[in-house]
């Protein structure tokens, strides 16, 4: 359902509390706003956040993980026998 909306002097708009209600937006949240076309859409965004690894971590993780010979001749015969 379109609705009018007045920009601020400073650029701002708001939009109306059902349509934030309607689609989880809340106070704090984050949006997305993209113009195609001479036109701007605005949507909900999810934001995640990111730990960077270090090179010590990865190398330790791949230590951790690596199989033992007998191992990898055990899977690879279990996946050959399928």
């Amino acid at each position: 359902m379109p609705e009018t909306l007045i920009v601020s002097n400073r650029g701002q708009i708001t939009l109306p509390a059902a349509m934030r209600k309607h689609l989880g937006i809340v106070p704090g949240g984050a949006v997305i706003i993209d113009e195609r076309n001479g036109e701007l859409t605005v949507k909900p965004a999810a934001v995640l956040e990111i730990e960077p690894y270090s090179d010590e971590q990865i190398t330790r993780w791949d230590a951790e993980d690596a199989l033992s010979a007998g191992e990898r001749q055990r899977i690879l015969a279990r996946l050959q026998a399928k």
